[in-house]
This record gives C-alpha cells, sequence and structure tokens, in this order.
C-alpha cells in the first residue's frame, strides 16, 4: 500500500529547507578533503611498506649473489697453497708454468688476478704475466694482506689496484714450509677479486646498492660516482693511515651526497632522488649493503589511487546522503502510515492467532491417534515376529524326527545283529556290537542336543575339529546303511592333523545327511558305470578346506537343484524337505558354503568349503 504525505508535511517553510540544503553542502566539502588527506597519508605509509617489502628480497638476493662470488673465490688460495708448484717456485724453480696455471684457473673461475709473492712480499709469478701490466717484479710487503697473511695465515683486504688502479678484495693464504723443516713461512698466495659483475647483477634488482665496510667506506656501488666516498667524516689518523698503504689510492674520501631521514635517504648529484634504505649485514665479513629503492613515484601511484578511490566512494555516499535527506520530510508521514499499517497487522494477528489455536488442537489429536497407532503397529510387529519363531520352531521339531531316524536306523540293525551274535554264543562280536549300540545311543542324544541349541540359536564358540574324527564318526552311522544298500563309499585319504573351524556333531550331521541322501538317491536308479557310485572328497587349501559328497545317481534338474533349500519341499515321496536346509544353515553358521551341482542322468555333487584351523 502507498501513503500519500500529509499537508501539513508539504507546507513546511522554504527557508529552514534551504539551511539543510547549505549545511549539507559544507558537510560534503569538509568530508572530501578529509577523505583526499587521510587518503595521501594512507597511500605514503602503504608505498613505503610495500618499498620495504621489496627492499627487504632484494637486500636478500643481493648478499646471495655476493656472497656466491666471495664463497666462490675464497676456496682458490686454500686449494694453491698445497699445490706442488707453488711450493717449487718458492723454492726457486722457474716459474714459467706456474704462470701458465695460474692464467687458466683465473680464466676459468673469472678471477681478476692470481700471483704468488715470496718470502719479501715480491711478485714471482702471476695470472697476467702476458700482460704490460703483469704484477711479476713488483714489491707488495707494504700492503696490509701481506703482512697480515705472514703474520696470521691470512687475510682480506679491499683495495685499489697500484698497477691496474681498480678496485678488489684481495684474499691471501700464506705458504708454509714442509713440517719439520727449517724455513717457516715461504710465501703468500694472493686473489684478488673484482665485482663487476656482481654490480651488474645488482642492477637488475631495481634501485641502487652499495656495500660498505666497518668505517663506513663505499666499497662497491652501482653508482661509480659513490665509490670510496664515505658515510662520515673520517679522522685524520685513518684516513692518513689509507693514505700510506696505498689501500684507496688517492680517492677523496669525502661523504657521500646524501640527506638522511630515518631510513629515508635524498641523494644529489649522480642518481639523484629519494629513497629507501634497507641495511643488512653481509655475513663472514664486515661489510654492510645497502639497498635504496626510489619511493616518490611508488607514493604518487598509491596516493593518487586511494583519492580515487576516495573519490569514487564519497560520490555514492554523498548522492546517498542527498537522498536520504530528501527523504527526511518524508518520513514522518511514513511513520504514521506504518502505524496504520501496524494497527492493521496486529488486528489480523490477533484473528490468526485464533485459527491456528483451533488448528492446534486439532493437530494435537491428530498426534495422539498417530501414537496410538504407532503402539497398534508395535504390537502387530511382535505378534509377527512370534509367529515366525513359532514356524521356526515347528520346522526344528518336525527334523528332529528325521535326524534321528538314522541312528535308530543303525541301533536296530546292530541289536538283531548282536541278538543273533548270542544265539551263536560269539561274546566278543555280541560285545562289539552292543558298544555301537551304546555308542549310537549316545549319538542320539548329541543329535538332539544339537537341533535343541539350533532351535534357541545358542551354538557357542566355533573351534578347530578334526576332520578325520568327523569323517570318521559320520561313517560309523551310516556303516549298516551303507551295507543294506550293498554300497562302497569311495573316501579320500585325510591329510594328518587336518582341522577346521566348526563344531565336531554338527559337522558329522552335515556329513551324514548329504551321504544318506546320496544312498537313497542311488536306491532309486542304477549308478553311472564310470567311477564309484559313492564318494568323499577332502581338498586341503591354504586358507580353506573342501569337501566332495558325490554320487552318480540319477540326478535333478535345473528346477529341483533350484529348490533344494527351500523348507518342506522335497523330491523324496516321505521326505520332510528340512535335512538340507538345515545342513546348509548349519556350514552358514560355520562361515562356508554348501553348494550342489547336478545334472540329469549324471548324479550330484554336494560342495562343502569351510575355513581352515590355524
Amino acid at each position: 500500500m502507498a501513503f500519500a504525505s500529509s499537508p501539513a508535511e508539504t507546507r513546511a517553510p522554504d527557508r529552514a529547507g534551504r539551511r539543510l540544503w547549505l549545511a549539507f553542502a559544507l558537510v560534503s566539502v569538509l568530508a572530501t578533503v578529509a577523505a583526499f588527506v587521510v587518503a595521501a597519508d594512507l597511500g605514503r605509509s602503504h608505498a613505503i611498506a610495500s618499498v620495504r617489502a621489496a627492499g627487504d628480497s632484494a637486500s636478500t638476493l643481493a648478499i646471495a649473489v655476493l656472497r656466491g662470488e666471495l664463497e666462490k673465490q675464497r676456496a682458490l688460495p686454500l686449494i694453491l697453497v698445497r699445490d706442488p708448484d707453488v711450493e717449487a717456485a718458492l723454492d726457486g724453480a722457474d716459474t714459467h708454468e706456474l704462470d701458465a696455471k695460474l692464467e687458466d684457473i683465473a680464466r676459468e673461475t673469472r678471477t681478476a688476478v692470481i700471483y704468488l709473492l715470496d718470502r719479501s712480499g715480491r711478485a714471482i709469478a702471476a695470472s697476467n704475466w702476458r700482460e704490460p701490466t703483469s704484477f711479476i717484479g713488483t714489491d707488495y710487503a707494504f700492503r696490509d694482506y701481506y703482512r697480515e697473511a705472514m703474520a696470521r695465515g691470512s687475510a682480506e683486504q679491499f683495495a685499489l689496484g697500484t698497477v691496474s688502479n681498480r678496485p678488489g678484495l684481495y684474499i691471501t693464504r700464506r705458504v708454509d714450509g714442509p713440517e719439520g723443516e727449517p724455513g717457516g713461512a715461504l710465501g703468500v698466495i694472493v686473489v684478488k677479486v673484482e665485482f663487476d659483475r656482481v654490480e651488474d647483477d645488482w642492477r637488475a634488482l631495481g634501485g641502487q646498492t652499495l656495500v660498505t665496510d666497518r668505517r663506513g667506506v663505499v666499497l662497491l656501488s652501482t653508482v661509480p660516482a659513490w665509490r670510496f666516498h664515505v658515510e662520515e667524516p673520517l679522522a685524520p689518523a685513518a684516513a692518513a693511515e689509507m693514505r700510506r698503504t696505498l689501500q684507496f689510492g688517492d680517492a677523496p674520501l669525502q661523504p657521500l651526497p646524501f640527506t638522511r631521514d630515518g631510513d629515508m635517504v635524498t641523494s644529489s648529484g649522480a642518481a639523484a632522488g629519494r629513497y629507501l634504505v634497507t641495511r643488512t649485514g653481509v655475513p663472514t665479513t664486515d661489510w654492510q649493503l645497502d639497498l635504496l629503492l626510489p619511493v616518490e613515484r611508488a607514493i604518487r601511484s598509491e596516493r593518487g589511487d586511494l583519492q580515487a578511490i576516495a573519490a569514487l566512494a564519497l560520490m555514492p555516499a554523498i548522492a546517498l546522503a542527498g537522498f536520504l535527506l530528501r527523504r527526511r520530510r518524508q518520513a514522518a508521514a511514513q511513520r504514521r502510515a506504518d502505524a496504520r499499517i501496524k494497527a492493521e497487522l496486529e488486528r489480523r494477528v490477533e484473528e490468526r492467532t485464533a485459527a491456528l489455536a483451533g488448528a492446534n488442537a486439532r493437530l494435537i489429536e491428530e498426534i495422539a491417534e498417530r501414537g496410538r497407532a504407532q503402539e497398534r503397529l508395535s504390537d502387530a510387529r511382535e505378534e509377527l515376529g512370534k509367529a515366525n519363531r513359532l514356524a521356526t520352531l515347528g520346522q526344528v521339531t518336525a527334523g528332529v524326527a528325521h535326524e534321528i531316524n538314522q541312528p535308530l536306523a543303525a541301533i536296530r540293525t546292530y541289536a538283531e545283529n548282536a541278538r543273533a551274535l548270542l544265539k551263536r554264543r560269539d561274546e566278543g562280536a555280541t560285545d562289539l556290537a552292543l558298544d555301537k549300540v551304546v555308542s549310537l545311543t549316545e549319538r542320539i542324544g548329541l543329535i538332539t542336543e544339537t537341533l535343541r541349541g539350533f532351535a534357541r540359536r545358542g551354538d557357542g564358540a566355533l573351534e578347530p575339529v578334526s576332520v578325520a574324527d568327523a569323517v570318521a564318526g559320520a561313517l560309523m552311522i551310516l556303516d549298516a546303511p551303507l551295507r543294506q544298500a550293498g554300497l562302497t563309499l569311495a573316501v579320500e585319504p585325510v591329510p594328518p592333523g587336518l582341522k577346521v573351524m566348526a563344531r565336531r556333531v554338527e559337522l558329522e550331521q552335515v556329513l551324514v545327511n548329504l551321504m544318506r541322501n546320496a544312498i537313497e538317491a542311488l536306491g532309486t536308479a542304477p549308478p553311472a558305470t564310470e567311477g564309484p557310485p559313492l564318494s568323499l572328497c577332502i581338498d586341503a587349501g591354504a586358507d580353506s578346506v573342501t569337501l566332495t559328497v558325490a554320487d552318480r545317481g540319477p540326478g535333478m534338474t535345473a528346477a529341483e537343484v533350484a529348490a533344494l533349500f527351500t523348507p518342506f519341499r522335497s523330491s523324496k515321496p516321505k521326505g520332510l524337505g528340512l535335512g538340507l536346509v538345515i545342513c546348509h544353515d548349519i556350514v552358514g553358521r560355520f562361515g562356508g558354503t554348501l553348494s550342489p551341482a547336478c545334472r540329469p542322468g549324471e548324479g550330484c555333487a554336494f560342495t562343502i568349503v569351510l575355513k581352515r584351523a590355524p
């Protein structure tokens, strides 16, 4: 719904409106100025932080380049002091071969010059022996790098070459005579390192790079005009000592044309500009590396970007503020309209609440009815479970008679044999027959207990069962039926000690059922001529044992095989259809499988696969 403004609001004085708009314009101008000032300050800070981060990274790279060159060149004197040609030259031998060797080494390692000083400080061999400015014959005894090497064994000195007039780092190592022989120090090997390639690599990092020693003298720099300047004026004594040793030749040793402000430097003359300085110590030396990165362009760029962002942000903000100011005079009317809408909504909420209360009562009644239906469903499920358990118990009860008939038939046979043997007064044979009757009677009790356990599903844990004992027990029960049927069971020898995970009585029960079924099948039709009519094969694998009961009877069709494990379905006239069902369940509880393979006219084979006992 839309509501129009009230007449009272539209008649507001124009004077108040003009004052309001003037105040709005003033605030907008002040906010714009403040935003530009803050953006400029933030841009400067952000630019400096960015340049500082870039300086840290570039300083790490610059030091890595310098250290790589230093470490490579420091290894040369250590190797050369052990060179036989060096020792021979110091011992007075011809130095021509040593000159050529030093020339090759300097060329391969990109070293400025390598030369050998004798005990007095005179150069007797040098890699620049071919050049007009060869060092051979020059006396360097006044150099600190010679005197310190003779005194301490090694030295490093940055200086200006007296012959080449090129700066470089002189790395020296004393050559000592053989241990135990007189003579002491023989001379000094000197490697001069120039850093032109290092300075070229530094230029690729951007900005300007310089290295100062512990006295503040600039040794290396990407700006040649800064070389051999100092950070602070030197003391007269230190300057005089440098002049005496010609370390920096006749360099003026004047202060750098820098004006410092914390870590900011303003340079005049060569490479003039404003820089941010990142200072880092050079490991394994007393040098300091300063990386100067220009900041003015970065500051201008960051300031311009942030001020543009501020302007872009302020424009919609000012426009939004103007829009809100325009809407301010309509706010009162809108509030009154909202009050009317609120009252209407409250009335409708009351009506809706009453309707929901009735719906809630109906929902509670439906929930109660659903609870009662759930209780009836639970009762029905319980009754169904009871009916299912009774049906299973009926199957097992019917199976008891089926399982006991087998040993009962054997008992009857042995009892009749015992009566005949008594008439013959054959006491030994009679006792043997009666012993078998007693054994079979105990077997009936065990079978009954086993079937009772099957009914209540409390079979206990599996245990290792001897396959030979189980086969022997099954054959004892089937001895009479086999003789009555005139059949001979072909049994493969059982490997000694072979055991499976099962329960003995139930395993014997399965074997008796399978072989009894085979005997009955062989009685309905003449067996095939090939192979034994009834056989029991045992195959022991690494993890499993396979027992196969095979007959050469009439076999079965595919439809009959499919219904073998269905309760109360049997192909025998008086069969209950429970024997194979029970056998299949027993083997399944052992963790094994029972599978048939039958063909009409060729017989059947039932294969039991059980886990082999460890």
